[in-house]
């Protein structure tokens, strides 16, 4: 079996989103810019294979030291055996980091094995898995960041160009005008729309009686329902989404943070979600994501891909759920031309669904060109220290 020859940090900035943007002025300091963090396995046939952490949109050099640090006890190391890998790794990090940062460059890895072992059989990766169990899967728009009605029309129009009827924004709970707003908009154009509440980051967590209220007084004021209603309650209060399904008739989704299987399955047991959200660049990779399918089985639990890190986070989530049966997948709607160029033809979308991907491996396209042109800015970060520029106010939503 080919062994590991060669390890390569890949950290790269394109430009992203809209300058206006809500989420650009709160959390990207430095303007609209992302960056996004690859490792890139060269094997001993002359393959290579790209994974990617979601860490290194927030602390890129986070990211390059953990890789660093596991290179020379993965080279030479067999790159068929991926769960050996994995353990591998998890002996050298989970003593510090069994949940958190390590775990982010886990999944980098064993998303790039994946890569390389597609590309090293001539399959794509969902056929590593079992063999794609569906030929599309139906798509829903993400976005929603906006605070003035012309960057909803913006959205909603590419929602149409793809015939996508499925869209998620973004809301907190003193939004409801605004959310209302958005629900009657998007119906004028045959669209149903789920909430992101963003409270992945709340310390404390938002007490539910909030979200009771704000679902609540948002149906009050439009006849359109919300679909669901993503990470409501915080991070670290998994009895908080159960209270909530008892008490709202709005599907309540969530997970999209957590780092181990074992943590989202134990979720899933309790009944804390109707619908789990793992990312492949965050959980431990795509076999992590298989895992939670297996389990969604078992425990009567949906599972929707996350996915919103750059074009190999993308795409390692997408082979799974296609590997999985999955019925539903997130489509990052803010513009991002790197994530754009790297995944090519292989995440077409036709009718609202995405169309299964065809080429080995992963499918990624990475040319020194294209690393060229988006060089890696160290400014370029997401910060969670928020600055709340506030939205306009309910006035303008009426």
């Amino acid at each position: 079996m080919p062994k590991i020859a060669k390890i390569r940090t890949v950290l790269l900035s394109s430009p992203y989103a809209d300058p206006d943007d809500p989420e650009i002025k709160e959390c990207f300091p430095n303007g609209a810019k992302r960056t996004i963090g690859m490792v890139e396995i060269k094997l001993d046939n002359g393959v290579t294979g790209i994974g990617e952490g979601y860490l290194a949109v927030f602390a890129p050099l986070v990211f390059k030291s953990i890789v660093d640090l596991a290179e020379p006890y993965m080279i030479g190391f067999d790159s068929f055996d991926i769960g050996g890998a994995v353990r591998r790794l998890r002996s050298l990090c989970d003593y510090w980091s069994l949940q958190g940062a390590a775990r982010h460059v886990i999944s980098a890895f064993e998303i790039a094995l994946q890569d390389a072992k597609g590309k090293s059989m001539g399959v794509p990766v969902y056929d590593l898995l079992g063999g794609a169990k569906v030929e599309s899967i139906a798509i829903y728009g993400s976005g929603g960041c906006c605070d003035a009605k012309e960057q909803f029309q913006r959205e909603l129009e590419l929602l149409d160009s793809k015939g996508i009827t499925l869209y998620k924004i973004r809301s907190v709970k003193r939004d409801l005008y605004r959310t209302a707003w958005a629900l009657n908009e998007s119906a004028k154009h045959g669209v149903k729309v789920g909430v992101d509440m963003c409270q992945n980051l709340a310390d404390p967590p938002q007490a539910v009686e909030d979200v009771v209220s704000f679902v609540e007084a948002v149906h009050r004021l439009t006849p359109h329902r919300m679909i669901f209603l993503e990470e409501a309650v915080g991070p670290d209060a998994p009895e908080g989404f159960k209270e909530l399904r008892s008490r709202i008739d709005v599907p309540v989704y969530g997970g999209e943070i957590i780092t181990t299987p074992k943590e989202m399955i134990t979720r899933m047991e309790m009944g804390a979600y109707d619908t789990v959200q793992p990312d492949a660049s965050v959980i431990g990779g795509i076999s992590a994501v298989m895992d939670i399918f297996e389990a969604g089985q078992r425990t009567n639990t949906g599972v929707v891909v996350h996915a919103w890190g750059g074009a190999a986070a993308i795409m390692a989530s997408y082979h799974a759920a296609f590997a999985a049966g999955g019925t539903l997948v997130e489509f990052p709607m803010l513009y991002f031309p790197l994530g754009e160029e790297m995944i090519g033809d292989q995440g077409k979308i036709v009718d609202g669904r995405l169309l299964k991907p065809t080429a080995p491996g992963l499918g990624l396209t990475l040319t020194p060109e294209m690393e060229a042109r988006y060089p890696f800015d160290e400014t370029a970060v997401y910060s969670c220290v928020l600055n709340d520029w506030g939205p306009p106010p309910d006035e303008y939503w009426r």
